[in-house]
């Protein structure tokens, strides 16, 4: 070839390159023009190539290629694969989605006090409890402010409880969870060998973009629905809770030196000569907590509350600390203990046990006849159990004035009154809740219903575990005048919602009570209605409702004292078998104890988060043990009629709790015949849209059992 014909070849090569690289330009500008003028909006590479109408492969690829480009620039941001916004931080806003079982969310924003809907068209993969990014796209002024998912930040669940749904060449897992809005799709190479119909534990493995449902394997097989076993372990699973430990957790609890050496006795202050013995539980295990009684030269009572010392046995950072700060709690089901610390530890080396010498953390404190605290000691200790006591026979003790070691617990009975007087003075509220129990069978069938009340053992027991969580937070939380107080786990619980209490106090009216809801007042005035409205119809009700007006207490560094139990300072000590942050509290007690320097507060705070987040979980997986069991129960009563009382109202249903049992069904507002009953939220009530007829919360009512449904754990009455 030429030189001239090289030199035109290059030519229209240069032309060629200058005319794609102009293309490329121009379709970036229009690109960007077009995030620039959608802020709040996500877009892939198919809604750009319609936009600009490209139906070829190659300029599809080109605007996928532009995209990145984008993202490497810090232009854009890709929320999801595949899926980009603009990279601006003022449209965005960081929250946990509140998912409804409509589909619908609302985004809880820390510090935000109206929460952000997203309609369920708007949610974009997030799911209940998720974090993620959000953008709000309506004005300041509207009513309900709006947004739209753009991206997952983190998921707060991958694994779910479900039952298989099997067809021939796929299969899916209809989620337990209301309020997870979709079903799980499963190859039937990722079954696990599960069959149709088996309850299931799935885990979501991927959620294509242009897929409705997100793709998954099945992790575990649980059995068949409504099975004792398969409905326990799925209680569990679907609130994140373990119930086995993992093999290298349990080989590391079978290692550790249980002995305890002479040398380590003399480290501590020993109690083992001083009258001391626990009081629990006729059905408990672990026995964390003991109480040592010695009547001193002069006059006065020394009481040590003795705690089992857990961190003299798990080391931070061990395969057992790891473990059990994953858990943070023990999870007491209807029918079962799903412990914090494997059985060597919470049920022998370190549970309290009688006539074995023990490792404790105590707080020691010296009282007068009055119950005065003259002088206080916490440290080490070894005891010696001299007995066991169930809290029955404590409390026959306490009745009779008859039995073994009679008098120490009469004096700690008289001096416990002391001090529950004295807290209820200075502003504590008394919250005394019947506890519902089953009689169960070997196979965890319900066959009977008591009521668990507290009574005086039980008392004494409450009242020394508050007094030492509440000195040993004063300990650190008060320091020296001049001395900064050093990070430290409190126990705190916030004031309650005025607005709620307003409401509260505009309802009681209506049954002739008085709630003021002034500074200062609030707190004797709700003991004074809940002594008021103690034996009436209505107790229950108003006891509820009171406590649904209470913020929920936490762990935090930051101490703001606890407003239920009128404590400026309270911390959680008592109970390191069972709780987490009671290990942290040892840890740092003996830290400073022993003279340290306060500790990394972020890394403390970020642990009582964690821990707080747990319990919940645990809470809400032993309610649904018990729903599970009340359920369970009345299966075999369905067609049967039973007096009741409305114990709830929504714009469901009336909420019904039978009264011979405490067991909660709902009579559905649909069902209710003779009218159309519409729900009244600020009176707490049903309303007949013709004959105006009330359902209001408190109202006796007679109810006929419908349907008990062990798979929904769900009850259906109606009205009788």
């Amino acid at each position: 070839m030429s030189i001239l014909a090289r030199n035109m070849s290059q030519s229209k090569k240069n032309k060629k390159a200058r005319k794609a690289g102009s293309f490329k330009h121009d379709l970036l500008q229009n690109i960007i023009s077009i995030f620039d003028k959608n802020p709040t909006k996500t877009f892939n590479y198919k809604q750009l190539s319609k936009a600009f109408g490209f139906k070829d492969i190659g300029n599809k690829k080109l605007i996928t290629i532009i995209l990145l480009e984008l993202v490497e620039q810090g232009k854009l941001r890709e929320v999801q694969r595949g899926k980009f916004c603009l990279n601006n931080a003022k449209n965005f806003i960081e929250g946990k989605v509140d998912m409804t079982s409509r589909g619908a969310a609302y985004i809880v924003v820390e510090g935000r006090e109206k929460d952000i809907y997203i309609h369920p068209k708007n949610t974009n993969t997030a799911l209940n409890g998720d974090l993620v990014r959000v953008n709000i796209f309506s004005g300041r002024n509207s009513k309900k402010i709006e947004g739209e998912v753009v991206e997952v930040v983190t998921r707060a669940q991958t694994e779910f409880v479900g039952v298989i749904e099997k067809s021939a060449n796929f299969s899916f897992v209809i989620t337990d969870n209301t309020r997870m809005p979709v079903d799980i799709f499963i190859a039937n190479d990722k079954l696990k060998n599960a069959k149709d119909g088996d309850k299931v534990i799935a885990k979501i493995t991927e959620w294509p973009l242009d897929k409705k449902n997100p793709f998954g394997k099945v992790v575990q097989v649980l059995g068949k629905p409504g099975e004792n076993e398969t409905e326990m372990h799925a209680i569990l699973a679907e609130f994140g809770l373990p119930y086995a430990f993992p093999p290298k957790v349990e080989k590391a609890a079978n290692n550790l030196a249980l002995e305890i050496t002479p040398q380590e006795i003399k480290k501590r202050r020993d109690f083992r000569t001083t009258t001391t013995f626990t009081i629990d539980p006729k059905d408990a295990k672990d026995f964390d907590d003991a109480l040592s009684i010695k009547k001193l030269d002069n006059g006065n009572w020394e009481v040590g509350v003795h705690i089992a010392d857990v961190s003299h046995y798990i080391e931070p950072g061990s395969v057992l600390d790891n473990e059990a700060y994953k858990r943070a709690t023990s999870v007491y089901l209807v029918d079962r203990v799903v412990p914090m610390l494997p059985e060597v530890l919470s049920n022998q080396a370190c549970s309290l046990r009688p006539q074995e010498t023990k490792l404790c953390f105590a707080a020691v404190f010296e009282l007068d006849e009055k119950a005065n605290i003259l002088n206080e000691w916490f440290g080490k200790t070894v005891i010696f159990s001299d007995r066991r006591f169930t809290y029955e026979e404590a409390q026959e003790r306490i009745e009779t004035k008859k039995g073994d070691l009679v008098e120490e617990i009469t004096k700690l009975d008289q001096l416990a009154k002391l001090l529950r007087k004295k807290r209820f003075k200075q502003g504590s509220i008394a919250f005394d809740r019947i506890e519902v129990k089953f009689d169960l069978d070997p196979k965890g069938k319900p066959l009977g219903v008591y009521f668990k009340e507290s009574k005086d053992a039980n008392k004494l027991i409450e009242e020394f575990m508050l007094l030492a969580n509440r000195r040993v937070a004063e300990f650190i939380g008060k320091p020296p005048k001049g001395q900064k107080a050093k990070t430290f786990v409190y126990r705190i619980h916030d004031e309650p919602n005025q607005e709620k209490l307003l409401s509260l106090s505009n309802f009681v009216k209506k049954f002739g009570y008085d709630l003021k809801v002034n500074e200062g007042e609030v707190a004797h005035s709700i003991n004074t209605l809940l002594q008021k409205a103690k034996g009436s119809n209505e107790e229950d009700m108003i006891e509820q409702l009171t406590i649904r007006t209470m913020a929920k207490a936490v762990y935090s560094t930051a101490n703001i004292g606890h407003y239920g139990l009128a404590f400026k300072h309270y911390s959680h000590f008592t109970s390191p078998i069972r709780r987490y942050p009671d290990v942290i509290v040892h840890r740092l007690l003996q830290h400073y104890l022993d003279g340290g320097n306060a500790v990394n507060q972020k890394e403390v705070e970020d642990q009582c988060k964690h821990a707080s987040q747990m319990e919940i979980a645990a809470t809400e997986a032993e309610r649904t043990s018990i729903k599970y069991k009340q359920v369970e129960f009345l299966k075999d009563k369905v067609g049967e009629t039973f007096d009741g009382v409305i114990s709830g109202v929504s714009e469901w249903g009336l909420y019904v709790q039978i009264t011979e049992n405490m067991c909660e069904g709902m009579v559905r507002l649909s069902d209710i015949e003779g009218d159309y009953y519409i729900f009244d939220a600020p009176n707490y009530c049903a309303v007949g849209k013709n004959t105006g007829q009330e359902y209001r919360m408190g109202d006796e009512v007679s109810i006929k059992i419908r349907n008990a449904d062990l798979v929904k754990k769900q009850l259906d009455f109606e009205l009788v």
